[in-house]
């Protein structure tokens, strides 16, 4: 269900943009899939993981959409990713709220040109694809990072 995210309280907006600055991650995973035409499964997603489900759940509930997981250590996940609510629910939540770390706008930055190509359906042609992996480059850049498939795996 799209929000409308012009009514959203300011202070709830603006806890949560600040609550993802510090915990929330933006990221395109690739999978290898033999069911798929070409082999590839590209899901974009938007996450925080606390062990606070209280705070999570308030976060799906003014966002208005994705799910909550518990992992056995006690860790819960809030995950978006469904494209359409990344399009239509996400994206223009934190444009509106927006962050207040450089890292964190750039990376938004990028994701949010993810989305909106793969929202075209720009991934399921070659270019398309291409043009989307070489933004996954840019994304997260720094320690710890890690990229099990490169571009070259996937497009060739």
């Amino acid at each position: 269900m799209k929000m409308d995210y012009k009514s959203i309280n300011q202070n709830h907006g603006y806890y949560i943009a600040g609550f993802v600055d510090g915990e929330g991650s933006f990221n395109l995973s690739i999978k290898k899939r033999k069911d798929y035409t070409d082999n590839w499964k590209i899901t974009a997603s938007f996450n925080v993981s606390q062990k606070d489900r209280v705070i999570l759940a308030f976060l799906k509930k003014i966002i208005g959409c994705g799910t909550l997981r518990e992992r056995k250590d006690g860790v819960v996940y809030y995950e978006v990713t469904n494209i359409n609510s990344l399009y239509e629910n996400i994206i223009p939540f934190f444009e509106r709220f927006g962050f207040l770390s450089s890292r964190k706008k750039t990376n938004f930055s990028i994701f949010r040109e993810i989305v909106k190509k793969m929202h075209k359906g720009e991934h399921l042609n070659k270019e398309g694809l291409r043009e989307i992996l070489e933004l996954r480059e840019k994304l997260n850049l720094g320690i710890g990072r890690t990229r099990r498939y490169s571009i070259k795996d996937v497009i060739n």
